[in-house]
């Protein structure tokens, strides 16, 4: 369950602890606010919460620790303060007991069955007994009715205990019947999560049909994910359920104060909850996510929700799926290779996305003197040459460098000293080093962070540098045009919207920012951004009205926000956590099917998602591992890719020592057809839609799109229906839905008619006979025959 979301109660304060009554189930929740007791009412799920508690409590005892409700006893509940320890009888809002002082601060409180009631400290006494001797925090738990097991830390500080808050461990012991200082471990639960809280469902919801004999609810940041136990057994056996506790209780709190001990009865499977409003859930409560989930629950005021009923809970429980969480991400074969790289540089800058594509050839920086970069033509695979190759020289320090998206041919490079050099790749790739750039653009004063060009307009770039500045360059005429300002700190990312109207930037002190370069050199727009300061990126997403920003916390845990470009000063609108890893990961956007994929210089993993303009936003999608550490991804024109193999998108992959194309593929049944909803109409953003000159005066260009179908496939849209075939199922299906009576009588009724009917005629009945005489005359005649006559006739 998403915690997010259901009813709530205000408190009006901070709440210490909180505690749901054990019996007159779901009756009554009580919290503890600082220096007061309130007491709620739970409504039904289908109706909104109220607001005000209906009981409130003061033990005017400065603050309160711990409370606890009597198993036994109705209203009856310990609270425990900093100064001592009282019980109230919530009905008449009166104490019952005078304070007993603790030796300690902090302490754990439990309830026996009868009139006993135990504190553990944080001291090194249990009261009356040797407790635990670290002073740390520990808590006490009745076993049976004579036996107390306590949880805590020793003086080395040894764990001893099922859970620990924030972490993703879960232990189960089993307390020995015969020896009970024996604890016996029976499971060890790695769960996916955090543990924040942990709480067990009552045994009368348990699923007895799948011998579940446990089951916990675990509390994350988010989300309540059930843990269930089972036992694997075939059939039910009685000897792991035995009587258990109903909800009605026992005696009042008057009761027990006059010295009255007794227990709850057991619960009866027979026994009406008419009584209870909130015995019967709606059909909109979310069904248990372990295995159990499926079946009945096994008590009568719990009733098995329908199948209807039940996949609509859990379609809202796992919220919407996204039709690309199966995609899969694959290297193409070795033939497509390039191997026997030698000298790369693994140590670029964490604003350089580390080597550049096209669809016609990578560049690779080298770790050789005087800034070299070695440029491989994708057309021409295989293990390079031991020898040294034909190289770019730059004669300083490589800072970043990308492809001009509207020339293959066209290779810049931003250096350490401030400048941006321009390089022509002649046809069929390098034949001899060059050392002389077509252009070099002069502007900034220091050294320079990345640089981006415009998505429409040809010779139009933008870059980013140490001064704080981001300048616009016309490589046309070789000219700054445009100088942006209000950056306080470094700069990590730029980007230009799809429209390439606006561009945004995320920097070191925090800020995400909005330009519009041809209206203001000042941002139009300011927000909050990571908070982490090791290194981010930018990407425009949802046809550019939100701003997806990879960053780090401030525990410098990878994550990813998403902002609205309408609001960046709200701050983000959501935020997911990837992991922990010193490298920045580096995002790519897919406008036709809204699949992000991201991954960092040295990973292993490459994350994808889809992206939505609605919650949940993000939607999580399967993850591509490779064996070995890569330094990053450069995807490809969508018209590299095998749309007959559904495939998606077109990644170069960088190793130590290769060069490996990636194919990332969606799994569909009907491949003979062509997927026309996951490749809708692609723009042509390899052709620019207008000049540099024309964008500076104000005009606007659109990409043209082209249809990625092939001439000879249908789409899969048109596809003709299949007929529907009714499907036969073995006889041994349907003998195991009937009686052992009805299967005797079916076998008899199928044996007399295929012996039919005894009293039918017989089939020589209806030929047709000879007359007497004849019979008659045939026998004299054979009685005639002579010896004579027979030797004749041989």
């Amino acid at each position: 369950w998403d915690v997010s979301q259901g009813n709530h109660s205000s408190c009006q304060n901070t709440v210490v602890t909180f505690i749901v009554t054990p019996i007159e189930y779901m009756d009554l929740d009580m919290m503890s606010v600082l220096i007061q007791v309130k007491l709620w009412r739970v409504c039904d799920p289908a109706q909104d919460q109220c607001s005000d508690a209906e009981v409130t409590l003061s033990p005017a005892d400065g603050r309160l620790e711990l409370v606890l409700f009597h198993p036994a006893a109705s209203e009856l509940l310990a609270v425990a303060s900093v100064r001592g320890l009282q019980v109230w009888d919530v009905t008449r809002d009166t104490a019952l007991t005078g304070k007993h002082t603790p030796v300690c601060a902090r302490f754990s409180l439990v309830f026996s069955y009868f009139t006993l009631s135990c504190l553990t400290c944080l001291s090194l006494s249990l009261q009356c007994v040797q407790g635990h001797q670290a002073n740390r925090d520990s808590r006490i738990l009745w076993v049976k009715d004579d036996n107390l097991l306590t949880t805590g830390f020793n003086q080395v500080i040894l764990k001893f205990t099922i859970y620990l808050n924030g972490e993703s461990v879960i232990d189960c012991f089993e307390v020995n019947s015969t020896d009970l200082s024996l604890l016996l471990s029976v499971s060890h639960c790695l769960t996916d999560l955090s543990t924040r809280g942990t709480a067990l469902v009552p045994k009368l919801a348990l699923d007895v049909s799948c011998c579940e004999v446990l089951r916990l609810l675990q509390l994350t940041d988010n989300f309540i994910v059930p843990i269930s136990y089972q036992v694997p057994r075939k059939d039910f056996h009685a000897d792991l359920y035995p009587d258990t506790v109903g909800h009605t209780p026992a005696m009042t709190a008057e009761d027990w104060w006059k010295g009255e001990n007794k227990q709850v009865l057991s619960s009866q499977r027979s026994a009406s909850t008419s009584s209870s409003p909130l015995s019967t859930p709606s059909s909109s409560a979310a069904p248990s996510r372990s295995p159990s989930s499926t079946s009945g629950l096994s008590s009568g005021f719990l009733p098995s929700p329908s199948p209807s009923q039940s996949s609509r809970a859990i379609q809202n429980m796992l919220g919407p799926s996204s039709k690309f969480r199966h995609i899969q991400g694959a290297v193409l074969h070795r033939d497509t290779h390039i191997t026997n790289l030698r000298g790369l540089h693994l140590t670029t800058p964490g604003e350089c996305d580390g080597f550049c594509a096209n669809g016609q050839r990578v560049a690779v920086p080298l770790a050789i003197a005087g800034g070299q970069i070695a440029v491989f033509e994708l057309s021409q695979p295989g293990k390079l040459p031991d020898t040294a190759l034909p190289t770019i020289q730059n004669s300083v320090n490589v800072a970043d460098f990308c492809w001009d998206p509207f020339d293959t041919h066209k290779l810049v490079v931003a250096g350490d000293d401030a400048k941006i050099r321009v390089w022509q790749i002649p046809k069929g790739g390098l034949t001899e080093t060059l050392t002389e750039p077509e252009c070099v653009l002069r502007g900034h004063t220091e050294k320079i962070y990345s640089i981006k060009f415009q998505p429409h307009a040809s010779g139009l770039l933008a870059s980013s540098s140490y001064d704080l500045t981001v300048r616009l360059w016309n490589l046309g005429t070789g000219e700054e045009v445009k100088r942006l300002s209000g950056h306080q700190d470094q700069i990590f990312g730029i980007a230009w919207s799809p429209d390439g109207k606006l561009l945004a930037t995320v920097c070191k002190d925090g800020k995400v920012r909005l330009y519009d370069p041809r209206k203001s050199t000042l941002p139009i727009q300011e927000g909050p951004g990571p908070e982490g300061h090791r290194g981010a990126r930018v990407v425009w997403v949802c046809d550019g009205k939100y701003l997806l920003v990879s960053g780090f916390d401030s525990r410098s845990e990878r994550q990813l926000y998403l902002f609205s470009a309408e609001s960046l000063a709200s701050g983000s609108v959501a935020s997911v956590p990837a992991d922990v890893s010193p490298s920045t990961l580096i995002p790519f956007y897919d406008p036709d099917t809204s699949v992000l994929i991201l991954t960092g210089k040295g990973d292993t993993r490459v994350y994808t998602y889809e992206i939505l303009p609605e919650a949940p936003y993000f939607m999580e999608c399967s993850s591509f591992h490779s064996s070995e550490p890569h330094k990053g991804l450069c995807f490809l024109p969508k018209t590299e890719c095998d749309v007959r193999d559904v495939e998606v998108a077109r990644a170069i992959r960088l190793g130590k020592s290769t060069i490996e194309p990636v194919a990332f593929r969606v799994p569909r049944v009907k491949k003979e057809f062509f997927q026309d909803d996951v490749f809708p109409e692609t723009a042509v953003w390899w052709e620019a839609s207008l000049t540099a000159a024309a964008w500076l005066s104000g005009s606007n260009g659109q990409h043209r799109k082209i249809s990625l179908q092939p001439k000879d496939m249908m789409p899969v849209s048109e596809a003709p229906k299949e007929v529907p075939v009714r499907k036969y199922l073995p006889s041994s299906v349907y003998l195991e839905e009937k009686t052992d009576e009805q299967k005797k009588e079916e076998l008899l009724s199928a044996m007399v008619a295929k012996l039919g009917n005894r009293e039918d005629p017989l089939p020589q009945a209806s030929c047709e006979g000879v007359d007497e005489d004849e019979w008659v005359s045939e026998e004299l005649t054979t009685h005639t025959h002579t010896p004579q006559m027979i030797h004749d006739t041989l």
